[in-house]
């Protein structure tokens, strides 16, 4: 007996011990652990949020990306899966399980490691909010500790709604709410068996499960997940079966949202910085847009469109650069993904690597994927498949070319180097409708709408006739266009020969004519007859600065600076009647409950936005610019089969901008396309040509519905019968027909390969 006895009696006596110990660490640790103030006032950091009016999220801003949502909104298919991963008697147990704790304890005994856990969902709170995850058996103590305190002060309601908007579930996702976003593209509602399941295996190990990353270990851990959920009850066997079977459409694309609203997103937060600081990207703020979603995607589609039609009228550059070829082979999938990787995509332009060519084909790699080009696929780079072509640019095995897939193949088709700009808005209150401030935001942040000081070149030339105006023209006056030179004395330059843009010279013609077929010769003796500095101090009604329009004649041709943005804000004024309204891009933002911290409420162009020119000026340009679609340089945009559309192209000397100004009644759009060192665009390549297509497409969305609508005449104007004409033409009241005399000659122009042709 007493060979059993006295080890008992010992065993019995280290267990004493060992519990005196931990009795002991118990009671010198209880009043160090912290207070639990960070999760009974729980507030997460969430991030500054960007929306367009109808409620689309465009941008997210902030270190973490969450979602808070409330525990009675949580829907069960994704509590189930939670618990059914994490914790199938969170609620029975007081915080911790101790049959986890001691089968963990005892695996991890055998093996010799710290591998094996059995933390519950309130030690994996206490773990994330108050410790590390270093695997230490005094850290374990603390966080068995923590758990027993939080289950003492919260509810186990309470518990849950921390851990699901708490933990982390990788690609910058804390919890739930998020992280169906991430990976599903959806709300959290609308969770499916096998997603929740996929969702709930992650926070187990983010990286490892993330079904983006590794889908292969990511489908195990998913499978695990079901079958505890039929154990537990919580879905059937039948449920079981067609969710462990069904196809799960994950997006693999970047977590970040935006695309085609990125630069509406980046004012945005500008904005919202501006006000709040660093606070803004912690605090949930919202920021609610003016833009329409459909229209903001019309918008992006049509320049990328204009400006790939523009590239491809260029010609094929050549390969984007090179890899080993003895790289490329089926075995070096791993190398070119590596490759690839370093070559980001660009919406559809994505890139991929050359491994075979010729014979009239091309096959690539990309992350797996072989792709094979043939006919009219290959036509845009069919000279960079020639061995004569250059060995720099040439297509060949190695080469990185960009790939775009069509409804029926794919295509090679390339980076553009030129870039452009697209802005709409309501010319009654300003509201800006799309915004598009590039080819593509991740490649060039430079926003072209705000930030790009052009030459307008013909499109400033309305600004100029409707100061003419105010001097006693109209648009039945007659002016010479004829040639015009000035000596380098009256220029106090050099010798100044302007042009017509396409080289022709029709006499003395009506200003509707001239301005409906831009011509040069007549704006320069117009903007001459009523003096450059009147005109210089009349286009700030129209918002433009007065010293980037030097007082001299090339100001007749465009030769200032604007910004899409100043553009759109001038054009607004014919299109509403003759008020001054200011584009805005913001129009609330709100806190996390939905309290409206700002508003605007812009003044309405004729009720209470401010009258910057006379209505019968306004009229009568709307007039003449709807003659310049109807039969003058924009006659394209008679594709949308409207009576009501109004605007002016722009070309620069040697063609280095591209314009189009133009709106209907509730729309005014303006279109830019240019490089960003300026460099010739090319012969041909007038606003018609480059700027114009983009106008179009755009309008093609945002008219959809619209009925026509003319503005009324107003009162002070009569009909005349010009001599000659066969049409009447409405003119001032006090003015005479005739047009009134020349002003005496004012400083003319600097040097005239400064100013533009059309």
């Amino acid at each position: 007996m007493r060979w059993v006895l006295y080890p008992f009696i010992a065993l019995l006596g280290l267990l004493a011990i060992g519990l005196a110990i931990l009795a002991l660490a118990v009671a010198f640790a209880w009043p160090t652990l912290p207070s639990l103030e960070a999760l009974t006032d729980y507030h997460p950091k969430i991030p500054l949020r960007v929306y367009t009016a109808d409620g689309a999220l465009i941008g997210e801003y902030g270190e973490e990306r969450r979602a808070f949502i409330r525990i009675q909104d949580v829907p069960p298919v994704l509590k189930h899966a939670i618990l059914a991963a994490e914790d199938d008697r969170f609620y029975q147990h007081s915080g911790v399980d101790f049959a986890g704790v001691l089968r963990a304890a005892g695996a991890n005994l055998v093996t010799g490691s710290k591998r094996q856990g059995s933390s519950t969902i309130t030690m994996q709170v206490a773990r994330n909010f108050f410790l590390t995850r270093e695997k230490t058996y005094s850290r374990k103590l603390y966080e068995i500790l923590l758990a027993f305190k939080i289950e003492q002060n919260l509810t186990k309601d309470q518990i849950l709604e921390v851990y699901i908007n708490q933990i982390y579930l990788g690609r910058r996702a804390y919890g739930f709410a998020v992280a169906a976003q991430t990976y599903f593209g959806k709300s959290i509602h609308d969770l499916n068996v096998p997603e929740a399941a996929m969702l709930a295996g992650l926070p187990k190990a983010p990286s490892a499960y993330n079904p983006v990353v590794n889908p292969k270990r990511a489908a195990l851990r998913q499978q695990y997940v079901l079958r505890r959920m039929t154990e537990l009850g919580f879905i059937s066997e039948a449920e079981h079966q067609q969710a462990a079977s069904a196809p799960l459409k994950v997006v693999t694309g970047p977590a970040d949202v935006g695309g085609s609203a990125d630069y509406v997103a980046e004012m945005a937060r500008q904005i919202a910085y501006e006000q709040f600081k660093e606070e803004a990207y912690t605090r949930g703020i919202k920021v609610i847009t003016t833009i329409n979603k459909a229209e903001q995607d019309a918008a992006y589609r049509a320049l990328r469109r204009g400006i790939m039609d523009y590239d491809r009228r260029h010609g094929y550059r050549g390969a984007e650069g090179y890899v080993d070829p003895t790289r490329t082979s089926t075995e070096q999938t791993e190398a070119m993904d590596e490759v690839l990787a370093e070559t980001p995509d660009y919406d559809d332009l994505q890139a991929a690597i050359v491994t075979q060519a010729g014979n009239g084909s091309v096959t690539a790699y990309r992350y797996g994927e072989t792709i094979r080009i043939s006919g009219e696929g290959l036509r845009f780079a069919a000279a960079m498949l020639s061995d004569k072509a250059p060995p720099n640019k040439r297509i060949r095995p190695g080469a990185i070319v960009r790939v775009v897939h069509t409804d029926t193949r794919w295509e090679i088709s390339q980076l553009p180097e030129v870039e452009g700009a697209l802005t709409a808005a309501d010319p009654r209150t300003g509201a800006i409708r799309a915004l598009v401030g590039g080819f593509d935001f991740s490649r060039n942040k430079f926003n072209h709408v705000t930030q790009a000081w052009r030459q307008p070149g013909s499109s400033f030339k309305p600004f100029i006739y409707s100061a003419a105006f105010e001097k006693g023209y109209g648009p039945n006056s007659i002016v010479d266009d004829s040639p015009i030179s000035f000596p380098a004395g009256d220029t106090g330059s050099q010798a100044w020969e302007p042009k017509n843009y396409d080289g022709k010279y029709d006499g003395p013609m009506s200003l509707r004519s001239a301005l409906a077929r831009s011509k040069n010769m007549v704006s320069i003796r117009l903007l001459k007859s009523i003096g450059p500095r009147y005109a210089q101090d009349y286009v700030t009604k129209f918002g433009f600065d007065a010293e980037r329009h030097p007082a001299y004649l090339t100001m007749a041709l465009g030769a200032g600076s604007v910004t899409p943005w100043q553009m759109l804000r001038g054009y607004s004024v014919f299109a509403n009647g003759g008020y001054r309204v200011e584009p805005y891009l913001v129009k609330e933002i709100q806190d996390e409950t939905g309290k409206v911290l700002a508003r605007v409420d812009p003044p309405v162009a004729g009720e209470t936005a401010e009258r910057t020119i006379d209505e019968r000026n306004a009229y009568l340009m709307d007039s003449m610019l709807k003659d310049v679609v109807r039969r003058g340089t924009a006659a394209k945009a008679l594709v949308l089969k409207r009576g009501d559309l109004a605007g002016k192209t722009g070309t620069t000397n040697e063609y280095v901008d591209a314009w189009f100004c133009g709106y209907q009644p509730t729309v005014v759009a303006v279109a830019w396309i240019g490089f960003d060192q300026p460099r010739k665009l090319g012969s041909g390549e007038t606003g018609g040509a480059a700027a114009l297509p983009m106008w179009i497409n755009y309008m093609r969305k945002a008219l959809d519905g619209t009925p026509e609508s003319y503005p009324t005449p107003p009162d002070g104007l009569i009909r005349i019968q010009p001599e000659g004409s066969a049409t009447e033409e409405l003119i001032y009241k006090e003015n005479l027909p005739a047009a009134p005399v020349e002003a005496p000659q004012e400083p003319t122009s600097p040097p005239a390969e400064e100013a533009p042709r059309n």
